[in-house]
């Protein structure tokens, strides 16, 4: 055989020898009909309450797909509700839970330096099954109310989340 076919067929060999594993990544997201749904759910079931709340929702990589600062909000309830869901997503548990870690573990409170992070409560993933999504915060109402209004959001799209 010469060394010109030997050359051929090695080339035609490792064309054909690509690895099973060098697919593509698939994951499901959150559609925009879920993420306005989500956001107003949530302010919807804080304003039913009286509470004057801000919320976000924001996607798997932690960028903001929507927020809304409801009618008689503060200023800086936006800011918070943003670092809720952002810790929600980021530890793929509700940020009242990390504020709880924070408050007991040295290496919790190390982590909540991090850019974005906040151990308040009014943060809840967003998921299906194990696989988180998205985060959802809520920021404004007394007295650490905001969680179920972040829940009463997401629980508008449950269907869709299976």
């Amino acid at each position: 055989m010469s060394i010109a076919r030997c050359l051929g067929f090695s080339a035609v060999v490792c064309a054909f020898a690509v690895p099973a594993s060098a697919q593509l990544a698939t994951h499901k997201d959150l559609s925009y009909a879920m993420i306005k749904a989500i956001a107003e759910g949530a302010v919807e079931a804080c304003q039913a309450k009286g509470y004057h709340v801000s919320v976000t929702v924001v996607g798997r990589d932690g960028g903001t797909l929507a927020q809304i600062r409801g009618d008689g909000a503060a200023p800086h309830t936006m800011e918070n509700s943003r670092r809720k869901a952002y810790t929600a997503l980021t530890f793929a548990s509700p940020s009242a839970q990390f504020a709880q870690q924070v408050a007991k573990d040295p290496g919790a409170a190390q982590r909540a330096t991090l850019p974005g992070v906040i151990g308040i409560g009014g943060g809840l993933p967003i998921k299906i099954g194990e696989d988180t999504i998205g985060g959802v915060g809520i920021s404004g109402s007394p007295g650490g109310n905001d969680e179920p209004c972040s829940k009463a959001g997401i629980d508008r799209v449950a269907a869709q989340l299976r």
